[in-house]
């Protein structure tokens, strides 16, 4: 059997002297014999010992792991996982502390405003889950048995990815506040409520679903508005009375001013820019394209039908 001496071994690894005997006192690599004058001896397996020392130690794996694998108290591979997941969770901690850094630099935010980003960001996907969970619960608590509501929140569901863009973190920050504002959260839950009633008398006496009143002044103020046709125009008059026409006739009422001034009421409710954002933050959290503005629309439509109520 081939013998060398750490000198030996240090010119066949490339290691030094000192790292070798650093190891050989660990009992990492242990001399196999000692020469008469009472030198440390190697064999071939202290070759093969310390190229895997080597190679785990660039990995990031600690000397009391190490010492179990070439003993043989633990697996390699049972290793190699553990710190594969280790060393993911410190990639996504990187890359989010990368996207906060990135973004903070090009909003020139304040040292305040950093924190509060950072703090925001780096939470947990269950502090995450939680945060989301509570604006839907208040919006949506005892509506989810409500025909397809249960699709409503899950489009209403924010996902961070965990290597996330500085946009997605921009966009993740500014969606958890406006989701912790009480008033956006109450404005959120009359809409789905007033929503849902709709829905379930939809499903009464086999009566067909009602179209939302903000779909259908969409639908009719488009063209209008591609147009370059102003509100107050009389040719206006048309678009208004075929929307209160559809939505009179959904609910089975007549045309009349109280009619009109309930439409307009929902449709400013709906009209609420804090919603509109919110569904523009999702879609950047959630790798989503845009949504189609609805407030230039809704703006429109609104002010055609109040300078016909007037």
């Amino acid at each position: 059997m081939a013998l060398y001496s750490i000198g030996d071994l240090a010119r066949r690894t490339g290691l030094t002297v000192k790292t070798i005997r650093f190891y050989s006192d660990r009992g990492i690599v242990p001399p196999a014999d000692r020469s008469p004058t009472g030198y440390r001896l190697y064999d071939l397996d202290a070759v093969a010992r310390l190229e895997l020392v080597r190679t785990l130690r660039d990995l990031g794996v600690d000397l009391p792991t190490i010492r179990r694998v070439v003993e043989r108290e633990v697996s390699l591979p049972e290793v190699a996982a553990a710190h594969a997941e280790a060393l993911a969770v410190q990639i996504r901690t990187l890359r989010l502390r990368r996207a906060v850094l990135t973004a903070v630099a090009r909003r020139g935010s304040s040292p305040e405003e950093m924190d509060l980003m950072h703090k925001l960001a780096r939470l947990s996907e269950d502090e995450r889950r939680r945060l989301v969970d509570g604006f839907l619960e208040a919006a949506f608590d005892g509506l989810d048995t409500v025909p397809g509501f249960a699709g409503i929140i899950g489009s209403m569901t924010p996902e961070l990815p965990d290597d996330p863009s500085p946009e997605q973190v921009e966009a993740w920050v500014e969606l958890a506040e406006l989701a912790q504002d009480p008033d956006f959260r109450a404005a959120v839950r009359r809409t789905a409520a007033r929503h849902a009633a709709e829905r379930e008398h939809a499903g009464h006496a086999g009566a067909p679903p009602r179209p939302d009143p903000a779909a259908l002044a969409r639908d009719h103020a488009r063209p209008a508005l591609a147009a370059g046709l102003a509100p107050a125009a009389p040719e206006a008059d048309a678009v208004v009375a075929a929307v209160v026409a559809a939505y009179a006739r959904d609910r089975g009422l007549p045309d009349d001013p109280a009619l009109r001034r309930r439409l307009l009421e929902r449709l400013e409710e709906a009209n609420d820019p804090r919603r509109e954002r919110y569904l523009e933050l999702l879609a950047v959290i959630n790798g989503w394209l845009a949504p189609e503005p609805l407030t230039p629309a809704l703006d429109w439509f609104t002010a055609a039908l109040r300078a016909r109520l007037d």
